[in-house]
């Protein structure tokens, strides 16, 4: 297959399986949404699903947000991990967001990236869900099944960004990052990972990443 095939065989085969694409993250709207995704660093989903509704039910806007103080926040959001830096992250940025954007959720990275806890991915992921801007945001297994595929040389998630821009066509970059990160989840996994139920990483895998499997299992059988 050409690299092009490969890209055409990776968007056909993820619509197939997800059709439909559900949204991670369970929100209302940009700004419960950006708090969302800031606290699912090195989190899971599932967790941050748990935790979020605690805290909307007392704060889902900047302006109720900041009559909360850091030490409230934190506590409500303990069990999604590194609550002080995310506790002060939030606080921070409702305040920004009432003294700069007029309680709004701004519509571009730049003002985005320079909120309070808030990176490039998490930006990107506020952008294409809150608004439908495209963007590519790269998470783990968006950066692991990108080196699998072999589409990208995996150096960091910067590199790999930029190569999904350029293989996969701009109108199908909001959905596919999320079929990516899906797939990734259920058949193409970091550990624990089965092969035979991964029908892309199969068909157009990385020779060495294949032969490394192989040989891994060659061993434990």
């Amino acid at each position: 297959m050409t690299k092009q095939e490969k890209v055409q065989f990776v968007i056909d085969t993820l619509q197939r399986i997800y059709p439909e694409i559900p949204v991670p993250l369970d929100h209302k709207d940009p700004y419960t949404l950006l708090i969302a995704v800031l606290m699912s660093a090195q989190s899971t989903d599932v967790r941050v699903n748990k935790i979020t509704p605690l805290l909307f039910a007392k704060a889902d806007n900047p302006y109720d947000m900041i009559k909360l103080s850091v030490e409230e926040i934190r506590e409500i959001i303990k069990p999604v991990g590194l609550s002080p830096m995310k506790a002060k992250g939030i606080y921070g940025l409702s305040h920004i967001l009432i003294d700069k954007h007029d309680g709004k959720v701004p519509q571009n990275l730049e003002d985005l990236e320079e909120l309070p806890a808030v990176g490039h991915k998490t930006a990107s992921v506020v952008i294409s869900q809150a608004f439908g801007i495209p963007a590519f945001p790269v998470d783990t297994h968006i950066h692991r099944l990108m080196y699998r595929w072999n589409l990208t040389n995996g150096k960091n998630v910067v590199q790999t960004e930029k190569d999904a821009k350029r293989l996969f066509p701009e109108e199908i970059w909001n959905d596919l990052h999320l079929q990516i990160i899906w797939y990734g989840r259920e058949y193409c996994q970091a550990r624990g990972w089965n092969l035979d139920n991964d029908i892309i990483t199969k068909t157009i895998g990385r020779k060495s990443v294949l032969d490394t499997y192989y040989k891994n299992k060659k061993t434990r059988s």
